[in-house]
């Protein structure tokens, strides 16, 4: 109370409004743009990433594919018909080494013995007698220049010193990498034969151009970026279009010593900015692996950096000072509206602070609702003017609650009762039965002693029977709802199929009195534990509710059939009728003892309970469904016998 007094007229809520009104934009807009800003660069970068993670994607299916190439066009050859009429033919060799593209081309024998080769003077090198298919292999010089002279130039190439490559002693890379495929094949005379070829990728620009080309069609780059495609003999550049500087290809420079580290001994692919030669470079790496999984080099495209860098940048500084800009523009609009709360905000807050101390009837005074802070001062007061009312409201509602609770208190008195009726009901069921024996006893001798009259009064015997039948029915209901423990029976294995086909003998000819047509559908394979009678008592009570729902005659319909409930298997029993239903205030009482829709002299009330009371004790459900005019569903389930 105190310290809401307070802050009242001795102490304004003006600086702490005008911090309010102006920490969003100096504080808070900032910080969040800040964090945007900073989240978007980030997402800049990733999409920069994933371009160039999709171009390497692009620059090896065109390697894969050259090696598929030629694998498939060295085959056709070797299959073909021209090859097997001129297989000793050196004219016929070099023809198909240029029509292949290759840069050497041979035959051997199963000894190994060159039968033609191209270029014609050439000698093959050695290779590993279980080598087949196609892949990327590497030669020595000595082996480049056997084959051909000028292949082994053209793998020579000098090392070029580059910034943070790893540390090497060696001056110049003279192997060469090769798609070198072996084909078997069978010569004219039955024997197994090899058709080698191959194409050196060594200052092969054709290739390094035609992957390049393939990545970065033109305009798929900002102006002033340009794409870069390279081949690595371990961390050397063999061929490529990174510019050492105009007119000249990189060749010979080497990779940094980070990334050949990361791919080319840790053998992962690197996706990130590199220094490459002279520049940064949106890069991707990753390895090449010869015919026996050896990492031997690398696979590389990237673009430049530099133009995406600006980019970003430019687009920082025109945020950011779009963002003063707004800022300097806003704030004086800001207070300016700032002091048309400020006033009514101060009235309110010193009314509050009155009727907090205890005087109800202070009022802010407003009368205009020009904003919104005016029309919270000028509710305020009506709020005010309500409080009385309100309070009587919580009141009446308080009487209310206090009925609501004796209710309740009643009922639970009521539900004390039922339990003493029970109790009662028992002993007033023992006391009864003995009468009655004692009655049935002399009715039987009497019967007995008017044996020669007993056609003339056999229908008041038969009346009589029936009337003590129906107080024993009655006084067994009785001591079933009061004690169901005493009548449960011997449980068993039954299958509720059998059970229930087995009550239409008993219920026989009150389905034939009412017109009522009895149906079974269904089939369980499962058994339940619960004695037979009782289950029988169950059916019949629920066949006998069915037809009594229909006295102008219907179908009873019960399916049986195999159910799990709640993850534990058991055996499902419906029982539908084509009566008139029941509503739902019914239905809710449906199982309460005692209570019955045919009257004083139509039932006890007691069979739904004691059905309920038979199923809930083998740990089974029942329950009921019914729509006015559309018949009635009672449903029972019983877990599965074990």
């Amino acid at each position: 109370m105190a310290d809401i007094a307070r802050s009242g007229p001795g102490r304004s809520v003006r600086p702490r409004l005008l911090a309010i009104a102006l920490l969003p934009t100096l504080v808070i807009l900032p910080l969040l743009l800040g964090a945007t800003m900073i989240r978007w660069s980030n997402k800049f970068d990733d999409l920069l990433i994933t371009k160039v993670n999709s171009d390497l994607t692009v620059a090896r299916q065109y390697l894969e594919r050259i090696l598929e190439t030629t694998n498939d066009r060295i085959t056709a050859l070797a299959t073909s018909v021209e090859f097997a009429d001129r297989v000793d033919s050196e004219q016929a060799m070099e023809k198909w080494r240029q029509d292949l593209g290759l840069d050497y081309l041979y035959l051997v024998d199963g000894d190994g013995r060159v039968l033609s080769i191209s270029p014609a003077a050439g000698s093959p090198p050695p290779r590993d007698q279980t080598a087949t298919g196609t892949a990327i292999d590497i030669l020595s010089n000595a082996d480049l220049t056997a084959l051909s002279p000028t292949l082994g130039q053209r793998a020579r190439l000098n090392l070029v010193p580059t910034p943070n490559a790893h540390a090497t002693d060696r001056a110049v890379e003279d192997r060469g990498m090769v798609v070198q495929s072996f084909i078997p094949v069978a010569l004219p005379d039955g024997t197994k034969g090899m058709l080698a070829g191959g194409l050196l990728l060594n200052q092969n620009l054709v290739f390094i151009d035609t992957i390049n080309d393939l990545v970065y069609r033109a305009g798929s780059l900002p102006e002033g970026s340009q794409g870069t495609a390279t081949l690595f003999l371990e961390d050397v550049r063999i061929s490529t279009n990174v510019r050492l500087f105009e007119g000249r290809r990189a060749l010979g420079t080497r990779v940094s010593a980070a990334v050949r580290e990361r791919v080319l001994d840790q053998g992962q692919t690197w996706l990130n900015r590199a220094f490459v030669v002279n520049d940064w470079y949106i890069s991707a790496y990753e390895p090449i692996r010869d015919r026996i999984g050896n990492r031997v080099g690398m696979l590389y495209v990237g673009f430049l950096e530099t133009p995406f860098a600006q980019a970003k940048r430019v687009t920082l500084w025109l945020v950011g000072l779009a963002f003063i800009g707004v800022t300097v523009l806003t704030v004086p609009v800001f207070l300016r509206w700032a002091q048309s709360v400020f006033r009514p905000l101060e009235k309110v807050s010193n009314t509050m602070a009155a009727v907090e101390a205890g005087n109800l009837g202070a009022r802010t005074g407003v009368t205009t609702s020009g904003n919104e802070v005016l029309l919270v001062a000028r509710n305020l007061d009506l709020l005010l003017d309500q409080l009385q009312a309100r309070d009587r409201e919580l009141r009446l509602w308080n009487d209310e609650l206090n009925a609501r609770v004796e209710a309740t208190t009643r009922k639970l008195i009521l539900s004390e009762k039922l339990a003493t009726v029970g109790e009662i009901t028992a002993a007033a069921a023992h006391e009864i039965n003995n009468p009655v024996a004692v009655i049935q006893g002399n009715l039987d001798i009497l019967r007995d002693v008017m044996a020669d009259r007993m056609p003339e009064v056999e229908t008041e015997f038969r009346l009589m029977d029936e009337q003590i039948h129906r107080i024993s029915s009655i006084v067994n209901q009785l001591l079933q709802f009061a004690r169901p423990e005493e009548y449960a029976g011997w449980t068993s294995r039954c299958d509720l199929m059998e059970a229930a086909k087995d009550c239409l003998p008993l219920v026989r000819h009150l389905l034939a009195q009412a017109g009522v047509t009895l149906q079974f559908a269904g089939q369980a394979k499962r058994q339940v534990v619960m004695n037979r009678t009782e289950v029988q008592q169950v059916v019949i009570n629920l066949i006998a509710n069915a037809t009594h729902a229909m006295p102008g005659g219907g179908t009873i319909t019960i399916t049986v059939q195999d159910t799990d409930q709640s993850g534990l298997p058991g055996v499902q029993l419906t029982v539908r009728d084509t009566g008139s239903g029941m509503n739902a205030e019914t239905l809710a009482r449906i199982f309460d003892p005692f209570f019955t829709t045919r009257g004083p002299n139509g039932g006890t009330g007691l069979g739904l309970s004691i059905c309920r009371t038979l199923i809930d004790r083998q740990r089974g459900t029942i329950s009921a469904d019914s729509t006015p005019g559309d018949g009635s569903v009672f449903t029972l389930w019983l877990p599965e016998a074990v």
